[in-house]
């Protein structure tokens, strides 16, 4: 059994309610890779392996919603609206999609997240068990809500079976450091039928597990729902879909009593302002939310449809968004932003053992060096300047180095379980087959 091992940092972001900053802090990594002490380092307890870290030390961030085996489809049908992205680019693309694409895109996100600083994204595809192979060869971790949708020859009843039966047979937490769960994804409410939703909704509470749905992404999405119950939010209550661990993505059309309804019963809602910006899916009330008390986490979406992988570049932009729709320049202070890509996107799936540096949780820590004109001044700052400084100035640039489950998995910026350059080109290679999958359609 490995010893303890004790980081020590000039600044540690505990990520706890308060966005705490900590000075001449350390975190204990225990041998069963969870989180034994964090706090000064003077008041340490017990013997350990100290290992000295220059700059920042702070939770692995958390990407609340993704489709990361998308990185094989970037740069297609950039410049449509979202329904037409989907009908007419990428559902054909995933249709030509095999098992083992979607695990190579899945492993080259894993990676590209790992390097960014995401320890943890919430996915939404098919093809589960390849997606867990490539999750744990890269050592990240993942919430793997798979697919609900019949879009491309499947009977929700049986898709819905399939996940039951494996949280059945594996648990609903398994691998190396609890690193893969799994949960159902229906894909929305315009795509399914509501007795789909009622189903899925009842194997989840029965398991506890995570319902993952898009909601209200865009305006003329699920008109054919608003015109019925006046808004998906309202359909999903009526129909006793809401309450257990429910997450809704986007979220961006909700009126006053969608968000009442959200609040009730606990909903999550993972907020992608890098996709809604880019597909004009328009601009979520997250103060509102917030004010509610519903948790907001933040989610990259789709690397075809973002096009990056850089969640604290995602949580900035959600600020800026904010900021600029409610013309309130002290909304989301940097602080904020910080938690709702690490604390508060783990509420938002309901999970209390990551996205927080406390004892019991999970060590998925990352090292931020400060050598870099963002900290200039260096870390011997007010806090809210060096907050203001990680936030809004240096991001994910500066990630040196990565533990998930207290095993190190990124090393000096490169990952250590596998090559990068070789994940890089095996997914680009299903790039260009797919890209001529389409040639071949006349697309």
């Amino acid at each position: 059994m490995r010893a303890r091992l004790r980081l020590r940092a000039p600044v540690v972001l505990p990520c706890d309610a308060a966005c705490s900053v900590l000075r001449d802090a350390a975190v204990d990594i225990e041998p069963d890779g969870r989180i034994g002490y964090c706090g000064p380092f003077a008041s340490a307890p017990g013997v350990a392996e100290v290992r000295n870290c220059s700059g920042i030390l702070l939770p692995g961030l958390i990407n609340a919603h993704a489709h990361s085996p998308m990185t094989v489809l970037r740069g297609m049908g950039g410049d449509l609206p979202l329904m037409r992205w989907l009908r007419e680019v990428i559902w054909p693309a995933e249709a030509a999609m095999t098992a083992a694409d979607m695990r190579a895109g899945m492993l080259l996100g894993a990676v590209d997240m790992l390097c960014n600083g995401v320890t943890t994204s919430v996915e939404m595809y098919f093809h589960g068990e390849k997606l867990a192979e490539a999750v744990l060869a890269a050592g990240s971790r993942a919430v793997l809500t798979m697919g609900i949708i019949e879009a491309f020859g499947g009977r929700w009843p049986d898709l819905i079976a399939a996940i039951s039966s494996w949280i059945d047979a594996d648990g609903l937490r398994f691998g190396p450091g609890e690193r893969i769960e799994v949960g159902y994804g229906p894909h929305s409410a315009y795509t399914l039928p509501e007795a789909a939703l009622v189903a899925t909704a009842e194997a989840a509470r029965q398991r506890g597990a995570l319902l993952h749905i898009h909601v209200a992404e865009a305006a003329d999405e699920d008109a054919a729902q608003r015109e019925r119950h006046g808004s998906v939010p309202r359909l999903l209550e009526s129909a006793g879909v809401l309450g257990g661990r429910v997450l809704a993505a986007h979220a961006v059309h909700m009126s006053d009593e969608d968000i009442a309804a959200f609040a009730r019963h606990r909903v999550g809602v993972a907020h992608c302002p890098g996709s809604n910006a880019k597909l004009a899916s328009g601009i979520a009330r997250v103060s509102d939310m917030r004010r509610a008390g519903i948790a907001v986490g933040v989610g990259t979406d789709g690397p075809a449809s973002n096009d990056g992988l850089d969640l604290l570049a995602d949580a900035r932009l959600a600020a800026f968004v904010a900021r600029l729709s409610t013309m309130d320049s002290s909304v989301l202070p940097a602080g904020d932003v910080l938690l709702m890509a690490t604390r508060d996107g783990a509420a938002a799936i309901g999970r209390d053992d990551i996205g927080a540096l406390e004892p019991g949780r999970w060590a998925d820590i990352v090292h931020i060096d400060t050598d870099d004109p963002a900290f200039s001044a260096g870390t011997d700052v007010p806090d809210a300047h060096l907050l203001a400084n990680l936030v809004w100035a240096a991001g994910a640039r500066r990630v040196r180095d990565v533990w998930v489950a207290g095993e190190r998995v990124v090393d000096g910026g490169e990952p250590t379980r596998v090559d990068r350059a070789k994940v890089r080109a095996e997914a680009g290679a299903v790039t260009r087959r797919l890209l001529g999958v389409a040639s071949a359609r006349g697309e």
